[in-house]
C-alpha cells in the first residue's frame, strides 16, 4: 500500500507510521485518511508486534491540522473531519497491539492529539509539545478531551487546554503527558530498544493487558473484572501460557507461538 503523506514500514518487528507532509506535518484530508489506511495494515500484518507513531522531519512532529484547509469548510465537512479522526481514536483504543510514540519538535494540536491514544510516549528532550486550539476559538477534536481529563486528571487538563501553551518535554514528563524523555539524538533508538523488548514478549498477552487497561477504564470496576476474567480464561488455554509455565519450571527461555 502507497502513502503520500506517511512513511510506513516494518523492520525487526517494529512497525513505524512517521508523518511526512514538509514543510510542517500539518494535516490534510489526504493526510488524514492515510493515517487508519496505514495503522490497519500494520494491524494486520503478522511481522509486526508493536507500532510507533513517529515523524520522518527533524524539527517537527506535527503543527496539527492545515488552517488552510480549515477555512475551506463547512459545517458539514467539519463534522465529517471530526467523525474521522474519532473513527481513528476509536480503532487506536482498540488496537490489537502495543503502540507507542516518538516524539521529537513540535509537536502541537491534531497530531500530538492523535498520539494521546498510544500507550507509551518518548519524548526527544528539546521537543515542544501543547494544544493551541483555544487561540483560534476551537477545541482539540482528536479525542484529546476525554483523553486529557483521563491522563493528566480534570484540574491539570483544564488548565493545560484554557492557555493554550505549548511546555517543554521536561515539563510534559512532570504533567504525566510523556513517559519518557531522551536526548534527541537518541529518539529513534531508545523507542525502539523499548519496542523491541516488547515484541519479544507474548503477542496475545500483550494484547489482552492491553485491552483489559484501555477498555476497563471506560467501565464501572465491577463490570471491568469481567473482562479480565475472560482475557484470564483464554489466555489460560493457550499455547503460550502452556509454554510460559513450563520454560519457567525448566528454567529456559520460553519459545511463544
Amino acid at each position: 500500500m502507497s502513502f503520500q503523506h506517511l512513511r510506513v514500514e516494518t523492520s525487526d518487528r517494529i512497525g513505524w507510521i512517521e508523518y511526512y507532509r514538509p514543510p510542517l506535518n500539518a494535516f490534510n484530508w489526504e493526510m488524514l485518511y492515510e493515517v487508519p489506511r496505514a495503522l490497519t495494515q500494520l494491524l494486520n500484518d503478522p511481522n509486526t508486534r508493536v507500532i510507533v507513531f513517529a515523524s520522518a522531519l527533524e524539527k517537527y512532529f506535527s503543527t496539527g491540522a492545515d488552517l488552510k484547509v480549515f477555512q475551506a469548510m463547512g459545517p458539514g465537512d467539519l463534522r465529517r473531519w471530526v467523525e474521522t479522526c474519532h473513527s481513528l481514536v476509536l480503532q487506536m483504543r482498540a488496537a490489537g497491539k502495543p503502540l507507542l510514540a516518538s516524539i521529537n519538535g513540535t509537536a502541537v494540536g491534531g497530531g500530538l492529539e492523535m498520539v494521546l491514544h498510544c500507550d507509551l510516549r518518548f519524548a526527544a528532550n528539546d521537543a515542544k509539545l501543547g494544544q493551541p486550539e483555544i487561540n483560534i476559538a476551537f477545541i482539540p477534536p482528536v479525542g484529546a478531551t476525554q483523553a486529557y481529563g483521563r491522563l493528566l486528571g480534570r484540574s491539570r487538563a483544564l488548565r493545560f487546554l484554557y492557555e493554550g501553551a505549548a511546555v517543554s518535554a521536561q515539563e510534559a514528563l512532570e504533567m504525566g503527558l510523556v513517559d519518557f524523555v531522551v536526548p534527541a539524538d537518541r529518539l529513534r533508538a531508545e523507542t525502539t530498544a523499548y519496542a523491541f523488548e516488547l515484541a519479544k514478549k507474548p503477542a496475545r498477552a500483550l494484547a489482552a493487558i492491553r485491552r483489559c487497561v484501555t477498555a476497563g477504564l471506560e467501565r464501572p470496576f465491577a463490570e471491568a473484572l469481567g473482562i479480565e476474567l475472560e482475557a484470564a480464561v483464554e489466555l489460560g488455554s493457550s499455547r503460550d501460557f502452556a509454554e510460559g509455565l513450563q520454560a519457567f519450571l525448566e528454567k529456559r527461555a520460553p519459545k511463544w507461538e
